[in-house]
């Protein structure tokens, strides 16, 4: 006999868990599924991607002021040591206090959790199977699928969890790679080589395309390669890994260019070439529910080719980011209430969290310029504010996009201190269709980091900043 709900979500991730609280916060029975054999819901954010990325990489960053940088500030340390075991079970107690507050909300609002490998048996129908075997059929006028994404790998280069890795791996090493070799020059990449080059390992990020960051705004990402090149990572543009092999201990990585063949030897491999949708086994396309290049194609009310199912996060089109995801859940949610709900795409930041870290929201240079929209710039650098000299941060700049004609904001482009938490006054100016000008004129506490996006707001507006 079939337990019946008013939603059932598939996947215990960022959307899904959002999905499931906010619904039970609109008085639906709700029920959230996941295949996480931890029984821990979250998602591959909360368990093996952001959060614990994060800790691992605050941690690093730690390690690295205490060795080089407190010194300047006048702070004499004894010998600086790893405990790599204490970081590492600190990690683990961070996502433990995330994943348990999950827990925590689904019992405070009512969501009923339930494990195991979920698959859609059609409108309204979702079959679950438990690790013991035990199948359970679930019945609601309403699923939402949200089982998000897995790392991509590449064919010439499988993963085999101990010497060629995906990020979840690179995670937990138990041990300092003295050589680390990451494939693919995207965010997760530069993340993890980030942490590990901090900690002591050589990193060389081999990268397809001529450039790291390819979503990233181009004058931007140049001044994040040449900062991470200036703190020891190398890179190797525009070369194709054409595979790896195990040879006593060591990998030894072989990659062609235009330069010519390339052989690099390293304790550890960390594929990071994407990733793609969670859809396969799932029973999706059976039950009617419409592919395309592996991701779900759904409505502008989410809703999939079956009617009463939708999707969310990242099974379908849009930037792979949890807070993304999260959004989504929130409007569907909301929807399936009865209530006006939207996503603003035009105004969804993205953080890299490297150091300085980079943060973005909006069109890039490059996409404008393909466009054909007139556009004015404004810049100004973290050298030239006094807060961030004080800080002994004083590196990156912030950029300003806004149109010509009518001075709204088209995009903003921080590469410096804090950029993560500086980057929201320009999503909330975007979001309320501001204009650089909003941004020049709003009051900036002095001195702060985000006197500099006042000021870069001015120099678009304006045609000039203040102190620079």
């Amino acid at each position: 006999m079939a337990e019946r709900f008013d939603l059932v979500v598939v996947g215990g991730g960022p959307g899904g868990y959002v999905a499931a609280i906010r619904a039970a916060q609109l008085g639906k029975k709700v029920v959230c599924v996941d295949k996480r054999e931890t029984k821990t819901f979250g998602g591959t954010c909360l368990n093996v991607g952001c959060i614990p990325s994060k800790a691992l990489l605050d941690s690093s960053e730690f390690f690295e002021q205490a060795k080089h940088k407190a010194a300047r500030h006048g702070v004499i340390l004894p010998k600086v040591d790893l405990d790599l075991a204490a970081m590492m079970k600190r990690k683990d107690q961070v996502v433990k206090g995330n994943t348990d507050g999950i827990a925590y909300l689904f019992k405070k609002y009512g969501v009923t959790p339930m494990f195991g490998f979920a698959r859609l048996a059609g409108p309204g129908r979702v079959e679950v199977k438990a690790a013991d075997g035990k199948a359970t059929t679930l019945e609601a006028p309403a699923v939402i699928l949200a089982m998000g994404s897995e790392s991509s790998t590449l064919p010439n280069l499988p993963v085999d969890g101990k010497h060629v890795v995906t990020s979840t791996e690179a995670l937990a090493f138990d041990r300092v790679p003295e050589h680390l070799v990451v494939v693919g020059g995207g965010y997760i990449g530069l993340e993890m080589g980030s942490v590990w080059l901090r900690l002591g390992s050589k990193v060389t990020v081999v990268e397809f395309l001529p450039r790291i960051l390819p979503l990233t705004d181009g004058e931007i990402a140049g001044m994040v390669q040449k900062s991470l090149a200036k703190q020891g990572m190398t890179f190797h543009l525009g070369t194709k890994v054409t595979g790896a092999k195990v040879e006593g201990g060591k990998v030894i990585v072989t990659a062609q260019s235009e330069k010519g063949d390339l052989k690099l030897e390293c304790d550890k491999v960390l594929v990071s070439v994407g990733r793609r949708p969670v859809t396969q086994g799932m029973g999706l396309e059976e039950a009617g529910v419409k592919l395309d290049k592996g991701k779900v194609v759904v409505d502008e009310r989410f809703q999939t080719t079956v009617p009463g199912v939708y999707a969310i996060g990242d099974l379908i089109d849009g930037p792979m980011l949890a807070h993304k995801a999260m959004e989504e859940g929130i409007a569907v949610a909301e929807m399936l209430a009865g209530q006006p709900a939207h996503v603003n795409y035009d105004a969804i930041p993205s953080v890299i969290y490297v150091w300085p870290e980079v943060a973005s929201v909006g069109k890039t240079e490059e996409q404008l310029k393909a466009a054909g929209v007139e556009y004015h710039v404004g810049k100004f650098p973290f050298a030239a504010s006094g807060r961030a000299k004080a800080m002994d941060e004083s590196e990156g700049i912030v950029k300003v996009l806004s149109d010509a004609k009518t001075d709204r904001l088209l995009g903003v482009h921080i590469f410096g201190p804090r950029a993560s938490e500086m980057i929201a006054e320009a999503v909330t100016t975007m979001e309320f269709v501001g204009t650089a000008e909003d941004i020049a004129r709003i009051v900036h506490a002095h001195p702060t980091l985000s006197e500099a996006l006042g000021e870069a707001a001015r120099a678009a507006y304006f045609g000039k900043p203040i102190h620079a």
